[in-house]
């Protein structure tokens, strides 16, 4: 029985549509040739629905897109509903040789490869799971977007001659948010400026009246005006994408719960890792194919028995970032098992070989925490109960005030015991 597969090559405006018929699926590999039919579209609403019923009319079991940006996402909406076997190839795995570029020859290509095997292919999750991705990565840009804003206000005091960064270490905490909304509203006196500073802060008041000495003009309240208006609703617009996520993940509160108890994570970073990789890690069938998925495993680049390069892939870069995160804050975390390994490891490779190890290990075990469904036991250095106690009570309260039910129940020495395994 024929096989048919359709290789789309994916542009802004224009789709470069090929069937291929081949004697069996595996057809190509062996050798035999491919007949192909050709066809263009356009990327309106009508003609992608006019590519699912061309598609449907010559019997396609299987499709694979290529494309760069993000334009391959409504052509896979469209065609998601319809064929079962839909495949998003990596560009780079496509190429073609030099001075041979066509978008026919790119989709005739595609589908050979795919026949052959010699694609590289994205994952793709379940929609509800690109839902999640959607609401993290948006509150990922937006963070993004608050740093890059308390750099601007900083640079903005620098130009007032105002050093409020020099003296309080959070500039946009309560002191300072204080402090700037006063400035904003035209008040210059530094010794009321100062006043507003709260009591536990780490300078006297007469440095902060010192550091507020400046000479603001009412170009620069202006603007500080307009920075502060847009953090406003930057912490509005986060708070509500925090929100939707737990109510979205709710269903998965036993995971977000089992990854936030883990070393360097806590319930945000637990809940972007579920949005990236799922609640269960299906896709990944082994630690190592996760953590080279995520681009956190040592690479290969032998020849001649030789390993010439052990640089890292590239992976995917919002799981890279969580891990990254997740070893710079477990390896500082007393007792912790990962802080006695970085010691161990830090002589041998130096801070961000040592750190970046730490991230391999997390990997895998963010994989076993999903995958098996179990939960992280410190088998580090015992901490300080009280230590454990006040840690406990600040992830029990994080998750709370996103909306999950939690209740601290100590473990037994037997259960501790059968959990340790």
């Amino acid at each position: 029985m024929a096989y048919r597969v359709a290789g789309i090559d994916i542009h802004k405006k224009v789709l470069m549509v090929v069937v291929a018929t081949a004697a069996d699926e595996a057809a190509d590999a062996a050798g035999e040739a491919l007949e192909f039919e050709c066809q263009r579209f356009g990327t309106s609403h009508s003609e992608r629905m006019r590519l699912v019923s061309w598609l449907q009319e010559r019997g396609v079991m299987e499709v694979v897109m290529e494309s760069t940006a993000q334009y391959w996402r409504p052509i896979w909406l469209d065609l998601e509903p319809h064929f079962p076997k839909l495949h998003l190839a990596q560009a780079h795995s496509n190429r073609a040789p030099k001075g041979r570029k066509d978008d026919f020859r790119d989709a005739k290509r595609l589908t050979r490869r795919l026949l052959a095997g010699e694609l590289i292919l994205s994952f793709v999750p379940e929609p509800e799971q690109r839902m999640w991705r959607t609401l993290t990565r948006s509150k990922h840009q937006l963070v993004r977007d608050r740093v890059r804003l308390q750099s601007q206000v900083e640079a903005l005091l620098e130009e007032m001659r105002i050093k409020l960064s020099s003296i309080i270490s959070d500039l946009l905490g309560v002191s300072g948010r204080r402090i700037l909304t006063a400035l904003s509203k035209g008040e210059t006196d530094p010794v009321k400026l100062a006043a507003l500073g709260d009591d536990r802060l780490r300078c006297s008041q007469q440095e902060l009246v010192d550091a507020l000495q400046g000479a603001p003009t009412p170009i620069h309240v202006a603007v500080l005006k307009l920075f502060l208006q847009r953090l406003e609703l930057l912490d509005q617009q986060i708070q509500d994408l925090d929100g939707l996520a737990a109510v979205e993940l709710k269903r998965h509160e036993d995971a977000v719960i089992r990854v936030a108890h883990m070393p360097g994570f806590g319930v945000d970073s637990a809940q972007q890792i579920i949005a990236e990789v799922g609640a269960d890690a299906e896709a990944f069938p082994t630690a190592g194919q996760f953590c080279s998925w995520a681009g956190v495993c040592p690479g290969s680049e032998r020849s001649a028995e030789h390993n010439r390069s052990s640089r890292s892939p590239k992976g995917n870069r919002f799981v890279r970032r969580i891990l990254t995160q997740a070893a710079q804050a477990a390896v500082k975390k007393k007792g912790c098992h990962f802080q006695s390994l970085f010691r161990r490891l830090l002589p041998k490779l130096g801070y961000n070989g040592a750190i970046w190890a730490i991230a391999h290990r997390l990997g895998r075990l963010v994989w076993k925490v999903l995958h098996d469904g179990i939960t992280y036991v410190e088998q580090g250095t015992e901490t300080d109960p009280k230590a454990r106690k006040r840690r406990a009570q600040k992830l029990a309260h994080a998750l709370r005030k996103l909306g999950y039910q939690v209740s601290l129940t100590p473990l037994t020495a037997e259960a501790a015991a059968d959990a340790r395994g």
